[in-house]
């Protein structure tokens, strides 16, 4: 079973990394908790009402930022 070679992997680790490990499992588990609270239906999810901003975007909205921009957002 899957759960016993997980066991059996973590006796092996020094006790000094088990913290590390522990906290791991713990926020990769409550990151699941959470996608299964924040998914939403199309049903239940809010309707989006389009146009509520009016004017046009530019060509130069779609253009590729310069590099120098990217790497601030790195």
């Amino acid at each position: 079973m899957l759960i016993e070679k997980i066991i059996q992997e973590l006796q092996d680790i020094p006790e000094e990394k088990l913290a590390e490990i522990y906290d791991l499992i713990h926020y990769f588990r409550l990151g699941l908790n959470q996608e299964k609270t924040a998914t939403l239906t199309v049903n239940e999810a809010e309707a989006r009402t389009p146009g509520l901003l009016t004017g046009k975007l530019s060509d130069a909205f779609f253009e590729p930022l310069p590099e120098e921009e990217l790497q601030r957002w790195e």
